[in-house]
């Protein structure tokens, strides 16, 4: 499990710079999807000058309906599977890619808590998925330890990890 203390200010924003170096170098664009960090990774990268040239947009879909009609996601997942599940994960992130002209794109989806837990979803579950364009989605879970802010720090810090992973891997 991660450590409990969470990445601050100045590592996510070092973390968000590093994404923006690489799209900048290679000229593509990136959109995100959020769900329990509400915006948080796209206000991570747009903090940085500059970054019109390379984030074409970020998307908050919370509820199943904006995740139906802003990213496509099948009420048939949510209903089998639930908003914080690989299914819905993979579906957040090629949806986004499908509606936007990006690159590459991020969805995050999970329980940053206190509540919401269910049985073998409890809180700091987090699911994670990125996809380039003409590629496979790839989703990986994360179980994060803390408060709903350390949960969600930890999560937009693992989604520009793996961004980072996707654009040089």
């Amino acid at each position: 499990m991660p450590s409990i203390e969470s990445p601050d200010d100045a590592e996510l924003l070092d973390l968000g710079r590093g994404v923006a170096e690489i799209l900048q170098q290679r000229g593509q664009m990136l959109v995100t999807a959020e769900s329990c960090t509400g915006g948080w990774i796209a206000k991570t990268l747009t903090d940085i000058a500059g970054s019109s040239a390379w984030f074409e947009a970020g998307l908050v879909a919370y509820s199943y309906e904006a995740k139906q009609a802003l990213l496509g996601v099948r009420p048939e997942t949510l209903a089998q599977h639930g908003a914080v599940s690989q299914e819905t994960v993979v579906e957040m992130v090629s949806g986004a890619l499908a509606r936007y002209g990006a690159s590459v794109a991020v969805a995050v989806t999970g329980i940053a808590g206190p509540g919401g837990a269910t049985p073998g979803k409890p809180v700091g579950t987090v699911w994670i998925g990125w996809k380039r364009r003409g590629g496979y989605a790839q989703a990986q879970v994360f179980h994060f330890d803390g408060d709903r802010e350390a949960v969600r720090r930890h999560t937009v810090a693992a989604a520009l990890r793996g961004v980072q992973k996707i654009l040089t891997g």
